[in-house]
């Protein structure tokens, strides 16, 4: 019968491991800003595309010879 015992783990394991798991956090938070980035971009292209049809409508209107009220 051979028991196994815990490997005992050295500061310089410890630390390695540390570090390891922080810059995983990093990226992962990174991760989440560039997501938020990607949205907001979107959402602008969205305004942006809803602006330029209201500037076509606005003009097919006045071209048309009616009133545009704002």
């Amino acid at each position: 019968n051979c028991t196994a015992r815990p490997r005992r783990r050295d500061a310089a394991y410890l630390q390695t491991q540390l570090l390891i798991a922080q810059k995983e956090e990093v990226r992962i938070q990174l991760q989440a800003e560039e997501y938020d980035l990607m949205a907001t971009a979107t959402d602008l292209d969205e305004i942006e595309e809803n602006d330029n049809n209201v500037i076509f409508e606005v003009t097919d209107v006045e071209q048309d010879g009616e009133t545009v009220e704002q």
